[in-house]
This record gives structure tokens, C-alpha cells and sequence, in this order.
């Protein structure tokens, strides 16, 4: 318990640090925040009174302070561009992100397993070989270019999939999950292949060591050895690194959601960005850096519980 107090500790002031470089960011380096949403050859007198309404005219340290305070109470403000209070609008766009990370994350891990666990028990035959060279080409090439292949072969060629296109799962569950499958394969393919190189390097470092070799001469059968001690000591580093990934996703997210013209939260990043949208700029980083932190530490609670004879300390 005393760890996990820590760790909340240690991610709000990491939450207080970004949201702190964030909002200086936005307000410096931009130039004029008004000026940059009404236009150069606004009138004077709007420009002024735009100014007034969005407290530009404060000293930073008191607008941070006023913005940090509403996003402590639940007062986010509005989308300058969307014409929406921030919260309920981040909310939806999160839920139809959460299923995208979700599915491709399960994608990945259902996925990268197998391989990996098929190259370590095969070292330097055309298993390990066939295995790595998948890793590798996955490693390689950027989440666009899966993006742009599935929809090609999925959407354009056989028609099975949408090309485009966001439906929402509490009105129609099964069509949300069709809407997200291929954005969900372009981010999970790039994903699978760190964490099959990680099983794959994790498991050969495992069945390398005495235990295994005294299970073996036990005469256990070589799917015990691997499935039940092989790979219950590698899946606990293999969590680590996936929900370190978490953060890749989010990161890459906005171009894929952009790519499918899936409006999550990638999608509502990448519009706040392209419109200057500065107030949901701010909001979007703080949510997205407050998801990840809490999944890594979700990640580290669930280690303990795969491998107990890890101990939180």
C-alpha cells in the first residue's frame, strides 16, 4: 500500500510538472493566442475584448493558476473550435480511443506471445529466424504504412472492413467494433513487434537457467517447462514493457485516428492542434499523460498478482 501511495504521489507532481510546461508552452511560444484565432486583420477592438474574455491579459502565474484550478473542480472550459465545455467532450473521444488502445493492445500481446515463445524454443532455426524477420519488418515500418495496407486490402479490395468512420459502442457495439478493427491492426502490428523481440529475448534468457534444465530432468514434458515455467517467469517483464507501450500508443494514435477519420482522441488532438485550439490542447495532454501514468501503474499491480513472489516496495 505505502508503494502504491508513492507512486500516486510521485504521478501528481509529474501531472502537476506537465501540465505546468504545457500551459507555459501554449501561451509563449505561439505569440498571440487571440490574434491566432481571430486572424491578423481582426479588428483591434474584438481582438481586445477576446483578450479580456480568455484573461490574457493576467499574469501567466495567475492564468495557470486559474486554469489548473478548473481542472482540479471540473471546470475545463470550452473548445474555442468546437464550441463545447472540454470535460464531457474529452470523456467521449477517450472512451473511442480506450477501445482502439484496448483492442490493439490485445491484439499485440495475443500475437507477440506465441512468436516469441515459437523463436526462443527454436534458437537459430527458421522458426527463430521466420519469428525475428516478422518482428523486424514490424519494427520497421511506421503505423501509417499497416494503415494504408489494411485499408487497401480490407476496406478497398475485399470490403469486408469500413475505410472511415466512428460509431459509438453504447449505440451500436458490434458496428463500433468494426469501425475500430483496422485502426486497432495498423497500431497493434507495429506493437506486436517490440513485444515479440522482448518475449523472444526474455524467454531464450529463461530457458537458459538451472530450473528449467532440473524441470527437464524431471522428466516434465516440454510444454510444461515452457508454458508453466518458462513463460510464467517471462510474461511479468513482458507486461512491463507493454504498459510502458501504452504511451507509444497514444502517441501514434493521432495519426492512425487521423488516417481512418476515426474522431477519438487522436483525432480531437490533431484538430486542436491544426486550429490553435489552445485551452483543449492544454486539457488533451493533461488527459492523455494522466491515462498513461495510470496504466503503467495498473501494469506494475498486475505483475504482483500474474507473479507472487513479486512484492511492491
Amino acid at each position: 500500500m505505502g508503494y502504491i501511495l508513492n507512486r500516486i504521489l510521485s504521478m501528481l507532481l509529474t501531472l502537476f510538472l506537465i501540465s505546468a510546461i504545457t500551459f507555459t508552452v501554449t501561451n509563449i511560444l505561439p505569440g498571440d493566442v487571440a490574434m491566432m484565432i481571430m486572424g491578423t486583420q481582426s479588428n483591434p477592438e474584438a481582438l481586445a475584448g477576446l483578450r479580456e474574455s480568455l484573461g490574457l491579459n493576467e499574469p501567466l502565474v495567475v492564468q495557470y493558476g486559474r486554469w489548473i484550478g478548473g481542472m482540479v473542480t471540473g471546470d475545463w472550459g470550452a473548445s474555442l473550435v468546437f464550441k463545447e465545455p472540454i470535460a464531457p467532450l474529452l470523456l467521449q473521444k477517450m472512451k473511442a480511443s480506450g477501445l482502439i488502445v484496448v483492442m490493439s493492445m490485445s491484439i499485440a500481446l495475443s500475437c507477440a506471445i506465441p512468436l516469441g515463445v515459437w523463436a526462443a524454443v527454436h534458437p537459430n532455426r527458421w522458426q527463430d529466424t521466420t519469428a525475428s524477420s516478422a518482428a523486424l519488418l514490424g519494427v520497421s515500418l511506421p503505423d501509417f504504412f499497416w494503415g494504408i495496407m489494411m485499408i487497401l486490402l480490407f476496406a478497398r479490395g475485399l470490403q469486408w472492413l469500413p475505410s472511415s468512420g466512428f460509431v459509438d459502442p453504447g449505440t451500436d457495439f458490434a458496428m463500433a467494433l468494426k469501425h475500430a478493427l483496422l485502426p486497432s491492426l495498423a497500431l497493434g502490428l507495429g506493437l506486436m513487434a517490440h513485444l515479440t523481440r522482448m518475449t523472444r529475448a526474455t524467454m531464450t534468457g529463461i530457458l537458459n537457467q538451472e530450473f528449467i534444465r532440473v524441470a527437464r530432468a524431471k522428466g516434465l514434458s516440454e510444454n510444461t517447462v515452457v508454458w508453466r515455467y518458462g513463460l510464467t517467469n517471462a510474461v511479468g517483464p513482458v507486461m512491463t514493457v507493454a504498459g510502458l507501450q501504452v504511451g507509444y500508443l497514444f502517441g501514434s494514435i493521432i495519426v492512425v485516428e487521423s488516417l481512418f477519420n476515426y474522431t477519438g482522441m487522436g483525432w480531437l488532438t490533431y484538430q486542436a492542434l491544426l486550429n490553435r485550439d489552445m485551452p483543449l490542447i492544454q486539457a488533451s495532454v493533461f488527459v492523455i499523460a494522466a491515462v498513461v501514468m495510470l496504466a503503467n501503474l495498473l501494469v506494475d499491480i498486475l505483475y504482483v498478482v500474474v507473479d507472487p513472489r513479486v512484492r511492491l516496495s
